[in-house]
């Protein structure tokens, strides 16, 4: 997964050095390489519940050792590229089956296959000029969800109303933040503006972009007509929020062309998140962040046949 910053090889591994990995591991599920938003997302992480911070760092130091025990590049390494897939597995984990021993054993396995198939999706993709994102999560968390014998297939969510959803003030900010804090699957509206402070330092057009796809999706979600709870809860949002981040803020030029392109991919995420929960949840499983993985493959696969000099598919300056 492409970066915001890049972090210079280390020499050595030395205990700050690996500290700095173990953080950039976290910020990267934002496609972030500063060790300052790792951090705050860290925070952020112990703010939703320890187990889900222990769980997160857990997952971030198992992916990273079996990609280095493996061989993997020393500057993905470095810039924390090993970690992130892990970090989301591992809290997906433990917040279906609980802090446990057993849990903590399943974790660090499935954190460990993560690095093998980050490995062999950026491999695949590479190319053609794609980049992994979080499909490694995906892939093993998908597999997990319905598998996990304490996992109980849930309800489908309920049908869109017929008309507009209204959100009250209150539902309207925990929207908004939690769209942030359910990409770690956090329900805690403070754990998502931390988050947000965390996008800030990294970088303001991150932070922005990320704010504005928090927005288009709740409006989206409220145009549809789909249960206010839901959205307040940040359920439909989450993958619109990095997929901004990802367009606006790492992978195309900021244009005003961009913007709008990036608003766009950001409404579409919307209804896929609907329709993928609407799919998966009655088999105990869940979207997770595909959406957010296939539109941006989508959107940025389509960059090189559309016409526009206001798009280009080059990182972000």
């Amino acid at each position: 997964m492409p970066t915001t910053g890049q972090a210079a090889r280390p020499r050595s591994w030395a205990p700050a050095d690996v500290g700095r990995m173990q953080l950039r591991g976290v910020a990267q599920v934002a496609l972030s390489a500063s060790p300052w938003t790792g951090l705050l997302f860290t925070v952020a992480l112990f703010a939703g519940g320890w187990r889900i911070g222990v769980y997160g760092l857990l997952g971030v130091a198992a992916s990273t050792v079996a990609a280095f025990v493996l061989g993997a590049d020393r500057d993905g390494l470095a810039n924390g590229l090993e970690g992130y897939c892990g970090c989301l597995t591992s809290i997906a984990i433990v917040v279906r089956l609980g802090a446990s021993w057993r849990t903590a054993l399943l974790a660090v396995l499935a954190a460990a296959v993560c690095a093998v198939l980050g490995a062999a999706v950026g491999h695949l993709l590479g190319r053609i000029g794609l980049p992994a994102l979080t499909a490694p999560f995906c892939l093993v968390a998908g597999v997990l969800a319905p598998a996990l014998p304490t996992a109980p297939a849930a309800a489908a969510p309920p049908l869109p109303g017929d008309g507009a959803t209204t959100l009250s003030a209150s539902e309207l900010g925990h929207a908004f933040c939690d769209n942030f804090g359910q990409v770690f699957f956090l329900d805690k509206w403070y754990a998502g503006l931390i988050l947000l402070v965390g996008l800030l330092v990294a970088s303001w057009g991150a932070a922005v972009a990320a704010a504005c796809g928090s927005l288009a999706a709740i409006l989206t979600a409220c145009a549809m007509g789909l249960p206010a709870e839901r959205i307040s809860e940040g359920l439909y949002g989450y993958n619109a929020v990095l997929v901004a981040i990802a367009l606006a803020a790492t992978f195309l030029t900021r244009t005003p062309w961009t913007a709008g392109y990036t608003a766009l991919a950001a409404v579409a995420s919307v209804p896929f998140t609907a329709a993928w929960q609407a799919f998966a949840q009655p088999s105990g499983g869940s979207p997770f962040t595909w959406p957010f993985v296939v539109t941006t493959w989508l959107f940025l696969a389509a960059v090189p046949a559309l016409d526009r000099p206001g798009l280009s598919f080059e990182k972000a300056k």
